[in-house]
């Protein structure tokens, strides 16, 4: 494995954990001693139905990104992030299936990031669920709250 520090291709591992679809590896470049982490995923194709009935393969980096976004500035660690992609990922391959809707993975993360942080939760509802006002984000405030 390439060092993304100083590009000597030889490291040592230090700790594998396995994930379910991925495998993490914690690893430290024999040269200059950094430490850094790689992710092995086992390569299946699962398509997400969308919406309007496109398909695209299915991107645990998209999800990630979504919740990046959601999650900015809030007291959310990478790691927790990554644990939620890990578990939806899970589930997505878990199915057996060639396709699975976006609405099905979309709830999952709604749900794995509402035991995490309530506003990350608001703030991935208001895009996910295409909430069209105000009235309707306190609508989905409220039953967040009464759900707690």
């Amino acid at each position: 494995m390439i060092c993304p520090y100083c590009g000597y291709n030889d490291s040592r591992v230090l700790d594998t954990r396995d994930t379910g679809r991925t495998i993490r590896r914690r690893r430290e470049c024999r040269r200059c001693g950094k430490r850094f982490t790689t992710y092995e995923q086992v390569a299946l194709s699962v398509s997400v139905v969308k919406r309007d009935g496109r398909r695209e393969p299915f991107d645990r980096e998209k999800i990630l990104q979504g919740l990046r976004i959601a999650s900015a500035k809030r007291p959310i660690s990478a790691d927790a992030l990554e644990r939620i992609v890990d578990q939806v990922e899970e589930y997505v391959f878990s199915q057996g299936k060639a396709e699975i809707p976006s609405k099905v993975i979309g709830n999952l993360v709604l749900e794995h990031l509402r035991q995490v942080d309530p506003v990350a939760y608001i703030r991935f509802a208001t895009v996910y669920l295409q909430l069209p006002d105000l009235d309707a984000v306190r609508q989905e405030i409220d039953r967040l709250i009464s759900s707690s």
